[in-house]
């Protein structure tokens, strides 16, 4: 072969791969740059990211649905269980997921959020259990009987709860309990189970007062008695005598000032009480309480009979 073949054919070959590499180019660029579409190594990375993409998008849709559903026990938790049992409902102070944060980052601390309201949650029902446990007491205890004896024709419901023009200064004044008029000595009996928490006497306002703590939130206000017959931090029991009817305090004739409180705010006591009971059925649990309350105390033999042991005793 000659020396100008050789040549020739090197110009071939050189302008064969100049042409494949200017067809590989105008490739590349109508491919990528023209066509827009990715090399196979971004669109492989592109594929694996739409794939997660989609796992924390199933991920988000089942947050949304589990969020939904513990939203809706908070709010059972809060207006239902814990209202029943007089508990403070359980206010959520966290912090809202900020979405700024790349997705991955604010799905963790989505998380994060969600598992800290589950474990407030459980927190908050493990209380309403335990309160739930001593619910026959509460029973008992909420204000839920008359505190007078029924009977027609020995009081008369006066100033309603509410709104009032004030007997004394007049104007309009809010009538913070309901107001039983009777005889001066009527008895008055306690409405649930509790502990005295007050007992004041007084020239004015209330006057002769007692306070029952009934525990659940709830107390109740006995005012204007003319007697008064228990201590504070005394345990009474629903139909124990209190004290009677009088008109101490900023009163213009006898009348039982009844309150019943709940978590220190006054409300309705007609709401609680029971004004058809049968006159029969409230002596019953009075003459029970009382009977009760005779079998509790020592007697006077067993008194005595302790002393003199006592005195043996020392004497030895």
């Amino acid at each position: 072969m000659s020396r100008s073949d050789k040549k020739g054919k090197t110009v071939n070959f050189l302008l064969t791969a100049a042409g494949a590499l200017a067809v590989i180019l105008a490739f590349c660029w109508l491919w990528f740059i023209k066509l827009g579409n990715d090399s196979p190594k971004t669109a492989y990375l592109k594929s694996k990211n739409d794939g997660w993409h989609a796992k924390m998008d199933v991920v988000r849709h089942k947050l949304d649905i589990y969020e939904e559903s513990l939203s809706g026990i908070e709010a059972r938790n809060n207006e239902v269980y814990r209202s029943i049992f007089a508990l403070d409902p359980i206010i959520d102070t966290s912090a809202v997921a900020d979405n700024s944060l790349n997705e991955m980052v604010a799905l963790e601390r989505r998380l994060d959020l969600f598992q800290g309201r589950i474990d407030r949650q459980m927190s908050a029902m493990g209380e309403v259990a335990l309160v739930a446990k001593n619910a026959g007491d509460m029973v008992s205890c909420i204000p839920a009987v008359p505190p007078l004896l029924p009977k027609k024709g020995t009081y008369h419901l006066s100033s309603p709860f509410g709104v009032r023009t004030d007997p004394v200064y007049g104007g309009l004044a809010r009538h913070t309990g309901q107001d039983f008029a009777s005889k001066t000595g009527n008895p008055v009996y306690a409405t649930g189970d509790g502990v005295v928490e007050k007992v004041d006497f007084k020239f004015n306002g209330y006057g002769n007062e007692v306070v029952i703590n009934h525990g659940f939130g709830y107390k109740s206000r006995y005012a204007h008695l003319s007697t008064i017959d228990v201590g504070v931090g005394q345990a009474l029991h629903r139909g124990d005598k209190i004290g009677e009817v009088g008109k101490s305090g900023k009163a213009t004739g006898p009348h039982l000032h009844y309150e019943v409180l709940y978590k220190n705010n006054a409300v309705n006591p007609m709401s609680f009480m029971d004004m058809s009971m049968p006159v029969e059925e409230y002596r019953a649990m009075i003459v029970k309480r009382r009977m009760e309350n005779e079998s509790s105390r020592p007697s006077a033999a067993a008194m005595g009979q302790r002393q003199r042991k006592q005195g043996t005793n020392g004497r030895k």
